[in-house]
């Protein structure tokens, strides 16, 4: 994609080409200004399993600012880019297949901002699921434990280390202190209960929470208030991983980048909307679904298969309206069909892998 001065204040382009940037200062009413206490971002550390089922084995794209059919992705990127700027999360709706989630993964490894970190909704998930887990169990089976240990073993009292019982959530991990953005996919959330997007409404307002747990152990005791619990962040592995919060507050430097999606089957309290920037997706043209084929195979599978009739049928049985039909089944056909297999069972396999996924009523 050719940079002209319209788009120069794009921080993230849409190319699918890693690249550093200068992060423009936030207004100042999202100005948070934490003490950063993690290193500076990640480089593109995206696994290749993540590319490959997310954004392609080759996320590389070109956007032609005069062709009609790339209009929608300039829409796409531009909303990506006053996000960044404004420090807002992006609610992110479409049908499936129209690329909700692979945005969030497209954005993190485009601008080097480390491992997407997700928080898939379900009816039962809280706003507690995405701060942190404490396990309380697990605890009072240590000092169970320790009470049987004579007065001079090492081990006793270490059940006081709070911290090593919590573990961050995928939100509360996103809120770290971090010099850059991390990269937060609530996939979802319509699914949620009801009263979630409300309880989020403070969170992306303040940019902190606080763990109580934590919060007890200094309160009234100014010698501890210096003092950081390590606690265990939600991508974190071993105890090299543990990060420092102090006085039991959790808050950010750098907003996360939070993308949220929606399939449309509920509506959202206008606070909650008020909060967000908001982004329609568009279900791929042919040329967009071209390049994710080519992403994800290579050229010597497709020599035998009319991959341009396969996507043209493919949109025209999409777009007759008698129901939803995703990405990945296009590309469970042109599979099938790069294999050994018969005239009669590719237009078998089609029928039976293009199944709408819902029907239009």
């Amino acid at each position: 994609m050719s940079e002209t001065n319209q788009h120069s204040w794009w921080i993230y382009k849409g190319t699918g080409e890693p690249h550093d940037f200068k992060l423009p200062d936030p207004p100042n009413w999202r100005t948070f200004n934490n003490t950063v206490i993690a290193g500076p971002r990640r480089q593109a550390t995206i696994t290749d399993a993540d590319i490959r089922r997310h954004i392609g084995s080759n996320p590389l794209r070109s956007v032609d600012d005069e062709a009609d059919e790339d209009q929608e992705i300039i829409k796409e990127i531009e909303m990506v880019n006053a996000a960044l700027f404004l420090r807002r999360p992006l609610l992110v709706t479409g049908k499936p297949g129209s690329g909700k989630s692979s945005l969030a993964y497209a954005v993190a490894y485009e601008l080097k901002l480390g491992p997407v970190l997700r928080w898939p909704i379900t009816t039962r998930s809280t706003l507690a699921d995405g701060l942190y887990r404490y396990d309380a169990i697990r605890r009072l089976q240590d000092v169970s434990y320790e009470n049987s240990l004579s007065p001079d073993d090492p081990l006793r009292g270490t059940s006081r280390n709070i911290g090593k019982y919590l573990r961050l959530g995928p939100l509360g991990t996103a809120l770290l202190p971090t010099k850059y953005p991390r990269v937060l996919l609530i996939d979802e959330i319509d699914k949620s209960d009801i009263d979630l997007p409300n309880d989020l409404l403070n969170i992306f307002e303040e940019g902190y929470f606080e763990i109580p747990e934590l919060k007890r152990l200094t309160e009234g005791l100014k010698e501890k208030q210096n003092e950081p619990s390590m606690v265990m962040p939600d991508d974190g592995e071993d105890d090299n991983d543990r990060v420092q919060v102090y006085n039991g507050r959790v808050q950010c430097n750098a907003f996360p980048f939070v993308v949220l999606t929606s399939n449309g089957e509920r509506d959202f309290p206008p606070a909650f909307k008020r909060r967000c920037l908001q982004l329609e997706m568009q279900l791929p043209n042919e040329k967009r679904l071209t390049e994710i084929v080519e992403a994800h195979f290579k050229a010597d599978d497709l020599e035998d298969v009319q991959t341009q009739q396969l996507i043209r049928d493919f949109i025209d049985l999409r777009d007759k309206g008698r129901g939803a039909l995703a990405t990945d089944q296009l590309l469970n056909v042109i599979y099938m069909t790069s294999n050994s297999v018969t005239v009669q069972d590719r237009e078998n396999l089609s029928s039976a892998l293009l199944k709408y996924l819902t029907e239009a009523k």
